[in-house]
């Protein structure tokens, strides 16, 4: 019994801890950066809606497609992808990579500083 106690303590502290990239990641700057690369196609925040992109208010934990006010592609659909951090991470990078045949047209960001500003922002609307 005890042992178990401090082995969840020290899970419970270990996730606690934030990653180098979150811990350095600016809101604010990612902000910026949905508003200028992001913000024509989603919609985060009370009134978000799908546009020509499905909004992303709680993105991490969401199937991908799995918003019903967005008529997503196939490949999307069929991806089977749940978004995290490292989903969401990779498909910023290279969302063909991802999920191959997507309609959505990024080319990718490769800054990872950039992108942990994104999550970073995005996360605000969990």
């Amino acid at each position: 019994m005890r042992r178990t106690a401090l082995v969840l303590l020290a899970l419970t502290a270990f996730t606690a801890i934030p990653t180098a990239a979150t811990a350095a990641a600016d809101i604010q700057a990612g902000k910026a950066l949905f508003t200028t690369r992001c913000a024509s196609c989603h919609h985060v925040g009370r009134n978000a809606r799908a546009g020509f992109g499905p909004q992303l208010n709680g993105i991490f934990g969401r199937a991908a497609g799995g918003t019903s006010d967005f008529q997503y592609s196939e490949a999307m659909r069929a991806s089977k992808v749940v978004w995290s951090h490292d989903t969401l991470r990779a498909f910023i990078h290279s969302p063909g990579k991802v999920v191959p045949g997507t309609k959505m047209r990024f080319w990718g960001l490769s800054d990872d500083k950039q992108i942990s500003d994104l999550l970073a922002y995005l996360q605000t609307f969990q």
